[in-house]
């Protein structure tokens, strides 16, 4: 007997051979994004060769990650063009006091960023695994405190579809406060609360207690002071980005932004904090970097692919110091 519905069989083979198409390309797709994420180099696998440590430099060294290898070089000031990649991979680097700091995107989706405490041999003394993409990385002077920046969500500060999470982390009790949103702010003189607050960027006074940073609430932003022994912070100016404070703790280099263009919005500024009187620096071009103090009176930064100083009072010009190069340091300072 003919089937009532001739005409539904070829109807489901189709489906049924869409359904399987679909299959075989997401299974396809997963296998691709599999292969991928294997394929990339493990950052962890890339170990500091003997005799590359942070006592290995002369005063002045400038340290930084080469951009070619994403390892930790340094260069000597006393020989100029020499640079040395025999550090740990890293995406993002600091040292100083002794102790460094190197953040590593880990392969995979979500994103997470692995962070690396090391000894003065750039041994690892502690890892943890956080979400995020690396983005700050900070060591007090001491090297007793680190903090770090990862992007949640978004890749970019000049946008506003971003969420940061910064840590703080004290090596003295091994204390670690993965997000530092809940400490309690103060805001123009008022207790503020809001969902959108967003903090990053740490920088850390010489008692290892003080520490500075930037945080973002309702399209604005604002230098805040923070204390961890009182576990609050305040804040003290606005249009304050990335700040970095000079080695006498009167000072702070920060990007401020100076344009709605959100190719090029920011301009390097120096603070005084006892007048909270600002000027800009000799680079007029946008730098999107927490910069850092290489002397008392001069500030390096990365800037399209390579480390640039500029004298910090405003006068001078802008000076490569390092091609292929970001994240600058000066732990033997």
């Amino acid at each position: 007997m003919p089937s009532p519905h001739p005409t539904q069989h070829p109807n489901r083979h189709r489906l049924w051979a869409l359904l399987l198409g679909v299959l075989l390309l997401a299974g396809g797709a997963t296998a691709y994004t599999l292969r991928a994420a294997a394929a990339r180099p493990d950052p962890a696998a890339a170990s500091p060769d003997t005799g590359f440590t942070l006592d290995s430099g002369t005063p002045g060294t400038l340290w930084f990650r080469d951009t070619a290898t994403g390892r930790v070089a340094r260069q000597d000031p006393g020989a100029p063009g020499r640079r040395v990649a025999h550090g740990p991979r890293c995406d993002r680097f600091h040292a100083a006091g002794g102790t460094a700091l190197c953040l590593q995107l880990r392969p995979g989706v979500p994103a997470r960023t692995y962070v690396l405490v090391l000894d003065r041999r750039l041994r690892e003394v502690r890892r943890m695994s956080l979400p995020g993409i690396p983005n700050r990385a900070r060591v007090s002077a001491s090297g007793k405190v680190l903090a770090w920046t990862t992007f949640a969500s978004g890749d970019s500060y000049a946008t506003s579809a971003f969420a940061t999470r910064t840590s703080i982390l004290d090596l003295r009790t091994g204390y670690l406060i993965k997000n530092i949103e809940q400490i309690p702010l103060t805001l123009d003189g008022r207790r503020h609360h809001a969902p959108d607050v967003n903090y990053w960027g740490v920088t850390f006074a010489a008692d290892d207690n003080r520490f500075y940073a930037t945080v973002a609430t309702r399209g604005r932003t604002h230098l805040v002071e923070g204390d961890l022994k009182k576990w609050a912070a305040r804040t003290l100016k606005e249009n304050v980005e990335c700040p970095s404070l000079s080695p006498d703790g009167t000072r702070i280099a920060y990007k401020k932004k100076v344009s709605a263009d959100p190719r090029a919005p920011w301009r390097l500024h120096v603070l005084d904090l006892g007048t909270l009187r600002d000027h800009p620096l000799a680079d007029a071009r946008s730098i999107d970097d927490q910069a850092a103090w290489t002397t008392p009176g001069t500030v390096a930064y990365a800037h399209e692919g390579a480390v640039w100083t500029v004298p910090a009072d405003g006068t001078g010009s802008p000076r490569r110091l390092v091609p292929g190069a970001s994240s600058p340091a000066t732990p033997t300072r």
